[in-house]
């Protein structure tokens, strides 16, 4: 332990010798938002832009700490990952009018950039309505529809479409990254961040709330933050500002809603989280919403379409006897997705109220340590593998003859009544099944119609635990991915363009319910759907 001591003693002597806090351009940054600063909404507008406490902090440790070297400020990029309704967009305003008015950098060019021009456009005309509403801002500059300008310095602000290719070339002085956790890609994260390389002292601002993808520019950012918060990485030049419920906590508790809002109380109230947990409790579909957008909790899918503590009680149900299945009706549902992913197969049972699913997956075995790397570790393929969940097909392709092979094998076994297969890759097998092997193939077009009733039977088949899978991982997996896609008029099916990781076999049961429904009459409004579509 004391050796542990005198190592941080130490580090922070020699980081003492390296940085100073300039505690008179802490406290200019500070004025400068109440005495040039007026907020422009609610019930705030016209008055005095008076930091809260946390942004307060935030600010002052932001352009106080200086470089002894050269006195140019310490941080070049500070990271903010806070729910909505902080007042964020007004804060990342503030500050751009500062960076381009009082930061004393001639030429300086700074920028509102996001995955669309109309979310970077949400920054910018906070900071426009500022700026036309302080007299001494006004005097120094001219406000137009998309940038501010000060023609003094020579400096101006703008906003910025999210087309990474035309912004090369730029020399920027500060960026106003809204939602960063929206980017579909990192391209216009690189270009901007190395376009500061030739200011003593540029600030990359990303704001942003947490999203679904791990596989993300923004998760990547965040994991750095959290690293360099909690001293696993050394960057003096990062400031991390990071509020969030941990998965342990319990998300329905004011609590955790406290702890994940610093304006908890202040511009965000009980009452409106009190709604909001009524909602996401009555309705599972919006758990992830309310814990992505108000508690900053990085979840598996844009809008979780399963209630997952439901899930777990389904894998309870009913001893799994498979012989007990011998000689039930059964419709399979197949989904082979693309010959060098994932396969499913889903052997969809009724047994007397109860569903009952039995599932297969395949994938190539060549790109198990592909799909691991990938996945950073997550998804176990491979212990998936060993234990017999998921079959490694030899070669970069899928082995449609193991599948065939497979459904063979199944027939002898259980009473396969139909086969449901989405047409979408699947002509030759689906031909194979049908004419060489003698099953009843059915092409299930995966339209929103079609899909309607079989996705809503086994949303509420899981959340009424009337559904029975027998916990398997890779299904579970793919039941936390599962996302789905709504019309005007309430119809539902599922969305692997909304879910970030994969969901065929969920796919593939939805699939199968679609000709079980039908042949069990369930649902008289499917079958009369069904018959339209068909």
């Amino acid at each position: 332990m004391q050796i542990q001591k005198t190592h941080s003693v130490t580090s922070a002597l020699a980081w003492r010798k390296e940085y100073y806090f300039d505690r008179a351009a802490a406290r200019r940054v500070v004025r400068f938002f109440f005495e040039n600063i007026r907020h422009t909404k609610g019930s705030f507008a016209g008055k005095a832009f008076l930091l809260e406490t946390w942004q307060r902090k935030a600010t002052r440790r932001l352009f106080g700490w200086k470089r002894r070297v050269d006195g140019s400020r310490k941080y070049r990029t500070m990271f903010v990952f806070v729910p909505r309704k902080n007042g964020k967009s007004t804060w990342g305003a503030g500050i751009a009018l500062y960076l381009l008015h009082a930061d004393g950098e001639i030429g300086a060019e700074i920028v509102s950039a996001a995955a669309d021009t109309d979310q970077a456009n949400v920054i910018f005309s906070i900071a426009k309505d500022m700026n036309d509403g302080s007299l001494l801002l006004t005097k120094r500059g001219k406000s137009f529809r998309r940038s501010l300008v000060v023609h003094e310095t020579g400096s101006n602000y703008k906003v910025i479409s999210a087309d990474a290719n035309t912004k090369h070339g730029a020399n920027l002085h500060g960026i106003l990254f809204d939602e960063l956790h929206a980017q579909p890609s990192r391209d216009l994260y690189d270009v901007l961040k190395t376009s500061t390389g030739a200011r003593k002292q540029p600030l990359e601002i990303y704001m942003t709330t947490a999203g679904f993808d791990r596989n993300s520019v923004c998760y990547e950012v965040y994991d750095y933050a959290k690293r360099v918060r909690d001293g696993l990485v050394v960057d003096p030049s990062f400031m991390p500002l990071i509020f969030e419920a941990d998965a342990t906590d319990d998300w329905t508790l004011e609590a955790t809603w406290r702890k994940a809002n610093p304006n908890y109380g202040i511009s965000i109230f009980a009452q409106y989280f009190e709604k909001e947990v009524r909602e996401a409790k009555a309705k599972p579909t919006y758990e992830n919403t309310f814990k992505r957008l108000h508690l900053n909790m990085w979840t598996e899918s844009d809008v979780r379409a399963l209630n997952m503590s439901k899930w777990r009680e389904c894998g309870q149900n009913l001893p799994f006897d498979m012989d007990s299945l011998a000689g039930k009706p059964c419709w399979m549902g197949l989904d082979l997705s693309s010959v060098n992913d994932l396969a499913a197969l889903a052997l969809v049972f009724r047994v007397e109220d109860l569903w009952v699913v039995v599932m297969r997956f395949w994938c190539p075995a060549e790109t198990l340590k592909e799909k691991l790397a990938a996945s950073r570790g997550r998804v176990p393929y491979d212990l998936w593998v060993k234990q017999g969940f998921l079959s490694a097909t030899p070669g970069g392709r899928i082995d449609y003859a193991r599948i065939r092979a497979e459904i063979n094998s199944l027939y002898n076994a259980y009473d396969i009544r139909e086969i449901a297969v989405d047409p979408w890759n699947a002509h030759q097998l689906s031909a194979q099944l049908e004419e060489e092997d003698g099953f009843t193939v059915v092409h299930v077009r995966q339209g929103i119609f079609t899909l309607n009733a079989p996705t809503k039977e086994f949303i509420s088949a899981v959340s009424e635990v009337k559904f029975s899978h027998g916990a398997n991982p890779v299904l579970t997996w793919n039941a936390g991915n599962l996302s789905t896609e709504e019309d005007a008029a309430g119809n539902l099916k599922p969305s692997k363009k909304r879910s970030p990781e994969k969901i065929d076999g969920c796919v593939a049961i939805i699939t199968g319910l679609s000709r079980a429904l039908v042949a069990l009459d369930v649902s008289s409004v499917y079958s009369s759907r069904d018959l339209l579509v068909l």
